[in-house]
């Protein structure tokens, strides 16, 4: 099943940045490395930047994201709380820590995560998402399968949550609503989807 959605955050820090424009320096230069593949080398300037100025949650959400994404759970976690601590009303923030616990196995945890973003944000497709996600590793397919419908009305080409959706939908027995999602997934372009109509939908 393919999982996660994380959101890096690419807005330039407003004017009260001014003051210490090096710190912005690093900033910017840790979202480009990130955007290119470089997340050790992201981590190492977003670093330099909170060295200078540690009162910016961007900062902190992005390098939780590249520790993440070089295999560092528990680190990316102590960054999205901190993120969180210098502003508790960010909705892609609490997705990204939820992605992280889910990772975790906390999937009681991520799902409170993914609720508190979509209260901030009600149109947050990729909560819904993930949500759902973590509804599923829990065996809660019903209500994974609401998330994922909303994620779908949100955003009505999400490949992946036709996908994810036709997964949840084989845990109920509904081989015909599975196949009907996997068929759209594949419409959409996600390949994987392919395989499972010819496995289970022939």
């Amino acid at each position: 099943m393919t999982k996660y959605f994380f959101t890096l955050l690419v807005v330039v820090f407003t004017a009260n940045f001014s003051e210490a424009q090096t710190a912005k320096d690093y900033f910017v230069n840790g979202v480009k490395k990130d955007q290119a593949g470089d997340h050790a080398g992201a981590i190492e300037e977003y670093s330099k930047s909170i060295a200078i100025d540690s009162t910016k949650f961007q900062t902190f959400n992005n390098r939780g994201i590249s520790k993440n994404d070089i295999g560092d759970l528990k680190g990316a976690l102590k960054d999205y709380n901190k993120a969180i601590e210098l502003n508790p009303k960010i909705a892609d923030t609490y997705n990204n820590r939820g992605n992280v616990k889910d990772k975790l196995k906390d999937y009681k945890g991520a799902i409170k995560d993914y609720t508190k973003a979509i209260e901030l944000d009600p149109k947050n497709t990729f909560a819904f998402y993930n949500r759902g996600n973590s509804k599923t590793d829990l065996g809660s397919y019903s209500e994974a399968i609401k998330d994922f419908t909303k994620s779908i009305a949100l955003k009505p080409d999400y490949a992946r949550a036709y996908f994810n959706r036709a997964i949840a939908k084989q845990h109920i027995n509904d081989k015909a609503g599975a196949c009907s999602d996997f068929r759209k997934a594949e419409k959409l372009g996600y390949s994987k989807a392919k395989e499972e109509i010819k496995k289970n939908c022939q």
